[in-house]
């Protein structure tokens, strides 16, 4: 697997982790869930169970890119290299989820979905997957 493909995708599970941190653990703090377009401390305390779950999701999408990486190690590189491009396939499509549900949220879909989509691209041309 492409070192640069490794990169994007590596930086991709990080940012997934700091989802997690401000969607699971730091979400009430008003700076926060700011951030997520929740002005309102009520209406914080309302999606705060929802942003919790939502932040695991995203802890478990890094977990599956960073087993892959691992497995990259070992004689289960096949699996690793699934286990990466999935992941990041995943990150990227919740991305555009994003976008299609909330168009106004242009900073977050980037934020969420570019490194994911270097990391597909990189690995695609790499392996001339697709020809330009």
């Amino acid at each position: 697997m492409p070192a640069v493909t490794l990169l994007f995708a590596f930086l991709a599970a990080l940012l997934h982790v700091l989802f997690f941190l401000m969607e699971s653990v730091f979400y009430m703090n008003p700076k926060v869930h700011r951030n997520f377009g929740v002005k309102k401390i009520e209406d914080a305390q309302t999606l705060r169970l929802t942003m919790f779950n939502q932040g695991f999701y995203n802890l478990f999408l890094s977990a599956g890119i960073f087993a892959g990486m691992y497995l990259l190690t070992t004689e289960h590189v096949t699996v690793g290299k699934t286990l990466i491009l999935f992941n990041c396939a995943s990150m990227f499509l919740a991305a555009v989820v994003l976008f299609v549900s909330k168009p106004n949220m242009l900073k977050g879909v980037f934020i969420q979905g570019l490194c994911p989509l270097l990391a597909l691209i990189t690995y695609l041309l790499a392996n001339k997957a697709i020809q330009l």
